[in-house]
């Protein structure tokens, strides 16, 4: 999905010889998402990603669920999910179908002594607080409240935290993140139209070669099970690579909203595309300018998607009671709209300052216990307050 980049030394010609300074080979991998028929990136180690010394006992890590089938809206208050020293254990899945899980965290360490790839699904890692540095097998990307931090499956990663108050709302997708199509000319660039342009999307720097021998275990999700596989080298033994596939991050506070004289739809604000949901950002903006214009947001039957709303910050004109880190669902089946007031009280506003990120699936939704857990009871009769 990325333009083309590069870092680091590599070969002048693909899948040729190309040696170290003492004569042998480095280790070429191809790394793609689907195979060999779309976007890859070409990676050279010093030593093979291959070397496996040691298997330990998987964790089941599969998401609990606690209703299957449901038609009423809910809330959960994100910020009571408890902070956790480790990163992997801190995340909760709340929401989960079979194209996306998903997850809030609160870490409050950086990863020690292991290192993490998710073997089923790209990730979008949204940070809401906290600060750091995500280290990749493809350098570093150094990260901040409001980056989206887009992480291709099988990439191996290490999240160091300069803070110890973290909070990420994290989406699992099982089909790769991408641009919106319309947002693409037929070769990839980002049109005019777009509401953001490759000059926002930030690859990764820094790559450090770590040419180290040891016992270095790689925590692997597959399947809803985490494996721990112990390499005989540092996964980050990479002295170069090209391509089109790598992680990359883009603040939510680059995204150039597209407004006009009448209230605009969903669509507008969206952000990223994959197979059956959409990623959204709802970001400060001027209202719409018609001399008779509405500002609040109509209400709308939601016959053909789960909206799932996750507030950042700012003030909501559409909806009372907001929090930091609060989640709203609205499933498919049933109208939902601004709570009452809400519309009056939006006339003649100006602009707003809300910050939200927003995901609509194209298949129901399933709630976890651990969503269960932080739900706040009666959101559904909000509406006749």
């Amino acid at each position: 999905m990325p333009h083309y980049y590069k870092l680091g030394n590599i070969p002048h010609k693909r899948h040729t010889q190309y040696r170290k300074p003492d004569g042998k080979l480095y280790s070429e991998q191809l790394f793609s998402t689907e195979g060999f028929s779309n976007d890859y990136s070409l990676l050279y180690h010093v030593h093979p990603p291959t070397t496996i010394i040691g298997t330990d006992e998987p964790i089941d890590v599969t998401p609990k669920i606690a209703e299957e089938k449901m038609l009423k809206h809910r809330s959960l208050e994100g910020f009571k999910v408890k902070p956790e020293e480790d990163y992997l254990q801190s995340r909760k899945p709340v929401l989960v179908n079979n194209d996306c899980h998903i997850v809030l965290a609160a870490p409050q360490q950086s990863m020690q002594g292991y290192f993490f790839k998710n073997a089923d699904a790209d990730e979008m890692i949204f940070v809401h607080e906290g600060s750091g540095t995500l280290k990749t097998i493809y350098g570093d990307l150094p990260f901040s409240y409001g980056d989206y931090l887009v992480i291709p499956r099988g990439t191996i990663y290490q999240i160091d935290f300069a803070t110890a108050d973290n909070r990420l709302f994290i989406v699992e997708s099982f089909s790769p993140i991408r641009f919106p199509k319309r947002y693409l000319s037929k070769y990839g660039q980002l049109l005019e139209h777009s509401p953001y342009c490759e000059r926002d999307i930030r690859p990764p720097q820094n790559l450090v070669t770590m040419d180290e021998a040891g016992d270095f275990v790689i925590k692997t999700k597959k399947k809803g099970q985490l494996y721990s596989i112990h390499y005989g080298f540092h996964p980050f033994d990479v002295v170069g690579w090209d391509g089109c596939c790598y992680p990359f991050a883009f603040s939510i506070h680059d995204f150039e909203p597209i407004t006009g004289r009448v209230h605009q739809p969903p669509p507008v604000h969206q952000t990223f595309d994959a197979n059956n949901f959409v990623v959204c950002s709802f970001v400060p903006r001027l209202y719409d300018y018609h001399p008779e214009a509405i500002p609040a947001p109509y209400n709308h039957s939601n016959i053909d998607s789960d909206e799932v709303l996750y507030y950042v910050d700012g003030d909501f004109m559409s909806r009372k009671n907001v929090t930091r880190g609060m989640i709203t669902l609205h499933p498919a089946g049933i109208p939902h709209g601004p709570h009452p007031g809400a519309v009056e009280k939006s006339i003649g506003a100006k602009e707003t300052k809300e910050l939200a990120v927003m995901v609509d699936t194209f298949h129901p939704l399933q709630l976890t216990v651990d969503a269960l857990n932080i739900e706040n009871e009666g959101y559904v009769m909000s509406w006749a307050e």
